[in-house]
């Protein structure tokens, strides 16, 4: 059985600098019918376990530390017996919600394999520092968390984020995957590499 990606949608809160909004979330399970890895498995731990529905789970990858990614990332590792990693660099996002370290780092260019296909990590700062994608080439996709949206880059209005990073991220590390490349986000609807590139002067010309 050859990988697949599947995706799970979830809801619930995030919050930063003393507000608080309603959030849908995606979360990207990968692999086979054996085994996946989980990318961002928000809000809802029963949720993503059921989804996984009792394959072996080698990994659990965040793409960042807001809490809405990780709030619910130490009850579903405990859930499915797996060990999280995230960039150390967003450490101050995961203390503010846990006070166990993850139990692992993600740097640049590490490559986690599953289900005979590889996901490449590309730090991608801007959204928040540690921001980090996931290119799976032999799937022809990307996962982005709110790095990269259909339409433009993520949020930087809020704390230890920055609009010229995130661009600077996009332009260098995501827009030089080819055109086909199928971008599966952090919320929302996917879109394609090819789809966002002509747009990156647009982005910059607005300035957040």
């Amino acid at each position: 059985m050859s990988a697949r990606i599947e995706r799970l949608v979830t809801s619930g809160t995030f919050s930063l600098d003393g507000g608080t909004w309603d959030v849908d979330n995606n979360v990207w399970i990968v692999g086979d019918d054996s085994e996946v890895i989980v990318i961002d498995p928000a809000h809802d731990a029963a949720a993503v376990a059921k989804a996984v529905d009792g394959r072996a789970v080698k990994m659990i990858l965040l793409t960042h530390g807001h809490d809405d990614h990780v709030r619910a990332a130490r009850e579903t590792a405990r859930l499915l017996d797996a060990p999280i990693r995230l960039h150390p660099d967003d450490r101050m996002l995961w203390d503010a919600v846990h006070e166990e370290a993850p139990d692992g780092q993600i740097a640049d260019g590490d490559v986690f394999e599953v289900a005979g296909v590889e996901l490449e990590a590309v730090h991608t700062p801007g959204h928040s520092p540690g921001s980090v994608s996931f290119v799976a080439p032999a799937l022809g996709a990307v996962f982005t968390g709110d790095t990269l949206f259909q339409g433009g880059p993520g949020a930087t209005g809020r704390s230890y984020s920055d609009f010229p990073t995130i661009v600077e991220s996009i332009r260098t590390r995501l827009l030089t995957l080819p055109d086909e490349t199928v971008v599966h986000t952090g919320h929302g609807d996917t879109t394609r590499i090819g789809d966002e590139a002509p747009h990156l002067q647009e982005w910059i010309d607005r300035g957040h």
